[in-house]
C-alpha cells in the first residue's frame, strides 16, 4: 500500500483522492470521503451560483429519495437544506391517458411519513459546497483537467495551467459527457429518446395536496412535482420538434395545453415562469472502473427522468463508493487496488443497469399506441395497483431501501 510520502502535488499536501466535477453527486463524494478521514481534493470548471431564498426556484429539481436524505443527513447538510426551501411528499399517483388505469403510492401503505422532498438542484449544490471547506476537502476552481496517468502507487492529473496533482485515486463525476471516462477509453451504449423535457414551474387552480402526479400521454410522459411554495414543477417529455413548438408558444397558450395534457388534474394552470427544454438520453458506462479510476453520477449513468431517480442513483453510488473505500482501508489495503475498485463497479453497474433499463422498458410500455398493447397495459398496471406486497417492493425499491 503506498504511503503518504509516495504521492507528492506541485498543488499541495499528498493526497488519497481528487474528485473531479462539482456537481451535486461530486461535491457530495467529496464530502462524504472527506468525512471519513480520506485527504481529499474536488477540481472543478467554475464555483456555483450562491442559492438564495430571496431568488426564483431553480428550474432543475430533483426528487430525493430516502436513501439520498439519509446521505445528506449524514454528511450534515440536509436540516439546512430542508428549511430552506424542500417541498414534501407523501403521495404519488400515476395514470394512463389512454386507458385511465392507475398506480397509487401512498407513505403511509410503507409505514413513513413521506416518500421524498421536491428540492432545487442548484439549493442542494450550493448548501454541499458550502460544506466542502469545514470538512478539509481542498478545492481547486477553476480547474481543468487535460490528462492523467496511473502508476504503481498513484494517478497523476495534468491540469490546464500545466500543474500536476497526484492521488491514490481519481474519481470522476463530471457529467453525462465525461471528458475523463473518454480520456480512460471507458465506451458507453445506450439511445437518443429524440425527446425533450421541458421544464418549468406552474401555479394551478387546485392545490398539489402534497403529491407528485404523473401523466403518461401518448407524446411521453408528464409530471407535476410538489414544491415547497405551493406551486408546482413540470416535466413534460415530449418528441424534440414539439418540445420546441411548445417552447415557442406565448404563456397563454402554453397554459392552455398543459392544462390539457395534465387532464386538468389541478384545474387550470393559472401562471407559468419561462421554460426552458434539456434532451433526454440513455447512456450506460461499459465499466465504472479504471486503473485507479471509477466514475460516478451521469458520468457513468443517465437515466430517463421519468421515475426521477437520476440523482438518486448517483447518491447511491457515493455511499457505496465510500464504504467500499473505508472498509479496504480499515483493513490495511491500498484504497485504489484493482480488486477494491471492481467491489464498488460491480455492485454499483448492476443496480445502475438493472434500474436504468427498468426505467427504459417503462418508457417504451408507454409509447404503445395500438389498441390490444394499450389494453393489455392497463390491465397490468390495474392488477399491480391491487398486488400490495408487489407494490410495497416497488415503493421501497425506489426509495433506496
Amino acid at each position: 500500500m503506498s504511503t503518504p510520502s509516495t504521492v507528492r502535488n506541485r498543488r499541495g499536501p499528498a493526497l488519497d483522492v481528487a474528485v473531479v466535477g462539482g456537481g451535486m453527486v461530486g461535491a457530495a463524494a467529496a464530502l462524504a470521503l472527506a468525512k471519513a478521514g480520506f485527504a481529499t481534493t474536488l477540481l472543478e470548471a467554475r464555483e456555483p451560483s450562491p442559492w438564495s431564498v430571496t431568488d426564483e426556484v431553480d428550474l432543475r429539481v430533483v426528487g430525493l429519495a430516502p436513501s439520498s436524505i439519509a446521505l445528506l443527513d449524514d454528511l450534515g447538510v440536509w436540516t439546512s437544506i430542508r428549511d430552506s426551501r424542500a417541498g414534501p411528499y407523501a403521495h404519488m399517483h400515476v395514470w394512463d391517458a389512454e386507458n385511465g388505469a392507475a398506480i397509487h403510492f401512498d407513505a403511509a401503505d410503507e409505514g413513513r411519513e413521506l416518500l421524498g422532498y421536491i428540492v432545487e438542484n442548484n439549493l442542494v449544490q450550493w448548501r454541499l459546497w458550502q460544506a466542502l471547506e469545514a470538512a478539509g476537502v481542498r478545492r481547486l476552481c477553476p480547474a481543468d483537467v487535460r490528462g492523467f496517468e496511473a502508476q504503481e502507487d498513484r494517478i497523476q492529473l495534468e491540469l490546464a495551467d500545466g500543474d500536476l496533482l497526484a492521488a491514490k485515486l481519481l474519481v470522476a463525476a463530471d457529467g453525462a459527457g465525461s471528458p475523463l471516462r473518454k480520456l480512460a477509453g471507458i465506451e458507453t451504449r445506450g439511445r437518443d429518446y429524440e425527446q425533450r423535457a421541458v421544464v418549468a414551474h406552474v401555479t394551478t387552480e387546485r392545490a398539489h395536496e402534497g403529491t407528485a402526479w404523473q401523466r403518461f400521454i401518448a407524446t411521453g410522459p408528464l409530471a407535476l412535482l410538489p414544491l415547497a411554495d405551493g406551486r408546482s414543477s413540470i416535466v413534460w417529455s415530449l418528441p424534440d420538434e414539439e418540445a420546441r413548438r411548445v417552447l415557442a408558444l406565448d404563456d397563454q397558450a402554453f397554459l392552455a395545453e398543459l392544462g390539457v395534457a395534465s387532464d386538468f388534474r389541478l384545474g387550470r394552470i393559472t401562471a407559468t415562469t419561462p421554460r426552458a427544454a434539456f434532451p433526454l438520453r440513455l447512456k450506460l458506462a461499459e465499466s465504472y472502473q479504471a486503473e485507479r479510476f471509477v466514475l460516478l453520477g451521469d458520468a457513468a449513468h443517465a437515466v430517463h427522468p421519468l421515475a426521477g431517480q437520476g440523482v438518486n442513483l448517483g447518491l447511491r453510488d457515493v455511499t457505496e463508493l465510500r464504504d467500499t473505500l473505508v472498509a479496504a482501508r480499515d483493513a490495511g489495503r491500498d484504497i485504489a487496488a484493482e480488486h477494491v475498485l471492481r467491489r464498488y463497479a460491480r455492485r454499483r453497474r448492476s443496480a445502475d443497469t438493472l434500474d436504468a433499463m427498468s426505467f427504459d422498458t417503462l418508457a417504451r410500455i408507454y409509447s404503445w399506441q395500438s389498441a390490444p398493447l394499450v389494453a393489455a397495459r392497463g390491465l397490468g398496471v390495474r392488477l399491480l395497483n391491487r398486488l400490495s406486497p408487489i407494490k410495497r417492493r416497488l415503493a421501497e425499491h425506489a426509495a433506496g431501501l
